[in-house]
């Protein structure tokens, strides 16, 4: 699985290790960050809550991975990833 990644993305080893951990990180911040936002609004009401933090995460996981990607070396990689996922969404 991993050996079809690096083909498609055409990186190496290295890079992908790094790249997956870009992904992590990204979405470990995210949710972090969507926790605390949320937490300023003080919603209880799970029917609220849920949908917001999802749309909350939707909105900051884009911007979580392109800041954690810069100093890890893979903004290139992950501006074109974006670009093509705005793309197929058609935003």
């Amino acid at each position: 699985m991993l050996k079809k990644l690096q083909n498609k993305w055409k990186v190496n080893g290295w890079q992908l290790a790094i790249i997956i951990t870009v992904f992590a990180l990204g979405g470990s911040v995210c949710g972090w960050l969507g926790r605390k936002v949320l937490g300023l609004f003080e919603i209880d009401e799970p029917v609220l809550r849920i949908p917001l933090y999802i749309i909350l995460v939707t909105l900051l996981w884009p911007i979580c991975v392109i800041v954690i990607s810069i100093p890890l070396g893979q903004f290139s990689f992950f501006r074109n990833y974006l670009r093509k996922v705005f793309r197929r969404l058609k935003m």
